[in-house]
């Protein structure tokens, strides 16, 4: 089994604090990974570590075979890495095609690229996935106009326009209605199935995890507390008491972030929606 994503010892502070703490963890070809913990735990700083949004204080990054601990994020997100953010990032002013156009062409071809006309087979493959992501009949639709859920399938439609080779999904289930809940897992696992796509998830919803990953990661207090299938973990009893039996019962609250992942961020978005949005 091809090793897609490789980390080993990832350590990032801010200050005294220390988010990320010694994490070792992989992603291989083709594999949907979980990461859960308890709010505070360090999930999105690994991301942005994993990412190249954070640079690391000690560790090893590869991505296909390559260490990445030293490389910018649009070099990452060009290698075939892209991702979601936990607060939704899409050009709400713009309309849900151009949305898409604008993901590749920034991605892609750089600043440059931004005034130039959308080619055909750029507006084909975002035809292709919007079709795929249910969203067709809003693709005139003002992006501002859509549901938490839409907008969200439409980031992610976003992160697929590069044609990745791995995703780091950041709480896709986050503020979505639980009717399009079941859409979104949908169509991640069609993609991870049809298109071979990995992914790696950031999840306070651990049933949506469970439902696609075959082996989930458990993160408290920025180091790995247990790794396994989704029922393995959920019956440890340091996961149980670290992450389910928290006063609030274990699951973070939509949008909230952890401490230590609201400190200011250096570097640029490894997605492939890199630049401004709001």
């Amino acid at each position: 089994m091809t090793v897609l994503l490789e980390a080993r010892g990832v350590i990032k502070r801010f200050g005294g604090l220390t988010a990320v703490d010694g994490v070792d963890i992989s992603v291989a070809a083709g594999k949907m990974v979980g990461l859960i913990g308890p709010n505070g735990s360090g999930k999105t700083t690994l991301f942005d570590c994993l990412s190249r949004v954070q640079a690391v204080d000690a560790g090893l990054i590869r991505f296909c075979g390559t260490d990445i601990t030293g490389r910018r994020a649009h070099d990452v997100a060009r290698m075939g890495m892209s991702r979601t953010f936990q607060i939704i990032r899409v050009y709400r002013d713009l309309s849900v095609a151009e949305n898409m156009h604008l993901s590749l062409q920034w991605g892609a071809l750089g600043l440059p690229g931004l005034f130039a006309r959308t080619d055909a087979a750029t507006r084909r493959r975002a035809d292709e996935l919007l079709d795929f992501l249910l969203l067709s009949r809003l693709r005139h639709e003002r992006a501002g106009n859509l549901s938490g859920g839409q907008r969200r399938l439409l980031e992610i439609g976003m992160s697929l326009m590069s044609e990745p080779r791995l995703v780091l999904l950041d709480e896709a289930t986050s503020g979505v209605n639980p009717t399009l809940v079941a859409d979104i897992a949908d169509r991640i696992r069609a993609v991870n199935a049809e298109q071979q796509v990995a992914f790696l998830l950031v999840e306070h919803n651990v049933q949506f995890v469970a439902d696609l990953c075959e082996r989930v990661v458990v993160l408290d207090q920025g180091a790995v507390l247990a790794e396994g299938t989704p029922g393995e973990v959920t019956q440890d009893p340091a996961v149980i008491e670290a992450y389910f039996g928290d006063p609030g019962g274990g699951a973070e609250p939509d949008g909230e972030a952890d401490p230590a992942e609201s400190a200011p961020r250096t570097g640029e978005s490894a997605s492939s929606t890199e630049g401004p949005a709001s």
